[in-house]
């Protein structure tokens, strides 16, 4: 890889050796998978392994520093840009070398998870005989991903977000090193503080951000007057300018998709309505499909307010349609109001949980014939076969219901739904014991 003063700085301060890579700890202990795949040909292992983790945690450095540190034939492909012609040219090559040279190949793909399964079917041949060791990278949950034939002939590796530590080593590294600007500018420490928040442990985007507001620094120094000595200084100021707005990890078809809106639906959930909008706007923010929200929202009016505040579907479905009028960004607005109403109202899952029982019955075969008084009696012949006889007419009992069985004999006596204690729910349930003392005839 070209490593010039032309490439950006993130990848001119890619590690040569696992020695200088930062963060990751848990991963690269003596003995560890990594440090072995790094080992000498002789005395490495034939693992192959999934790095999965967020963007800009070091997947592509590891496995670059593994190519750097071994013996061993060095292969890279990128899923955006690789077919099965590729993979199979790679294994047919990977098999001559080992069958010629005594040569053994690593293969790193990144960016698995954009493989179809067709396309990491090709990779099992070569992973399962060992013509290739493969390291492959993904930002994306392998269990749902990866294939499972792959997924259990390699070894998993999670890797973490950097911390704030990591993040500040590597800043001062970049800064230093003749690699990145060579003492050349100095960080404030409010912009430090600043860069490191900005980064939320992605070091690519700490050093994209640094690389930005270094430039910057480095023309405003260059255009003052002559005979300045010492580094150029970058401010808070200077980095709020080079970097106009923080660009949020959020990969609409990632993890961090599913990862945000599950945080989302439990804040509002858990009654939090400051949580729920810290999650609304980042979901906002990083272009997250309107609609999908406000159908989550709508779910969550259903399953975790239900008959506790009814009113709740309502608003949410109000919202919804109020969303596809009126567009962004200001169907923000409807959304936040239905976010904070939800955060807020009694919570009850009581149908849900109702609807889910009466499906399991059915599922597992748990029902019984429709009472013949409840069957239609509206088609020729139909009352001679005895259906609708003794039906009772709800509206012409007292209070509007009749004693009467509904639920077939196998199911008399059960019950699905339980009202709760908590807000309109709870007016339901004493009118629901009420219902049901009638209809059994106590």
């Amino acid at each position: 890889m070209v490593r010039g003063t032309t490439a950006p700085l993130a990848v001119r301060m890619r590690p040569t050796s696992l020695d200088e890579v930062i963060g990751q700890r848990h991963l690269l202990g003596p003995g560890s998978p990594l440090r072995r795949l790094a080992a000498p040909s002789d005395v490495a292992t034939g693992q192959s392994v999934i790095l999965w983790g967020p963007p800009g945690t070091g997947k592509t450095t590891l496995a670059q520093s593994i190519a750097h540190s071994s013996d061993r034939r060095f292969v890279e492909l990128s899923a955006v840009t690789a077919g099965v012609k590729d993979v199979r040219q790679v294994m047919e090559e990977s098999l001559n070398q080992r069958d010629l040279f005594g040569q053994s190949t690593v293969l790193f793909l990144d960016e698995i998870h954009r493989f179809t399964k067709a396309q990491q079917d090709a990779l099992l041949p070569g992973v399962e005989q060992g013509w290739v060791t493969l390291i492959a990278a993904t930002t994306e949950n392998p269990s749902f991903s990866v294939i499972s034939p792959l997924l259990s002939r390699s070894l998993l590796l999670t890797l973490e977000p950097l911390g704030d530590d990591d993040i500040s080593e590597l800043v001062d590294r970049a800064i230093a090193d003749p690699r990145g600007f060579g003492d050349r500018i100095a960080l404030e420490p409010e912009a430090r503080a600043q860069l490191i928040r900005l980064s939320s442990g992605d070091a690519r985007r700490a050093l994209t951000a640094l690389e930005a507001a270094g430039a910057h620094a480095l023309e405003a120094a260059a255009g003052a007057e002559e005979g300045a000595d010492g580094p150029a200084t970058v401010t808070a100021e200077a980095l709020a300018s080079a970097v106009d707005r923080a660009l949020l990890r959020y990969d609409r078809q990632g993890d961090e998709h599913y990862d945000v809106i599950s945080a989302f639906i439990k804040s509002v959930r858990g009654s939090d309505p400051d949580a729920a909008l810290h999650y609304l706007a980042r979901m906002i923010e990083a272009g997250e499909d309107p609609r999908f929200i406000a159908r989550r929202i709508i779910v969550l009016a259903s399953e975790d307010i239900g008959m506790a505040d009814p009113q709740g579907l309502v608003i949410a479905t109000a919202a919804a349609t109020a969303v596809q009028m009126i567009g962004m960004p200001e169907g923000r607005i409807p959304l936040a109001e239905a976010t904070v109403y939800l955060a807020t109202a009694p919570k009850s899952n009581r149908s849900y949980l109702g609807i889910d029982k009466a499906i399991a019955d059915v599922r597992a075969g748990d029902f019984g014939r429709v009472p013949n008084h409840l069957r239609d009696a509206h088609y020729p012949g139909a009352k001679r076969l005895g259906h609708g006889k003794g039906y009772r007419y709800a509206h012409d009992a007292p209070h509007g219901v009749a004693t009467q069985q509904y639920l077939p004999d196998p199911l008399v006596g059960k019950r699905y739904y339980d009202a709760g204690q908590h807000g309109f729910e709870r007016d339901v349930a004493a009118r629901l014991e009420r219902i049901r003392r009638i209809l059994s005839g106590e």
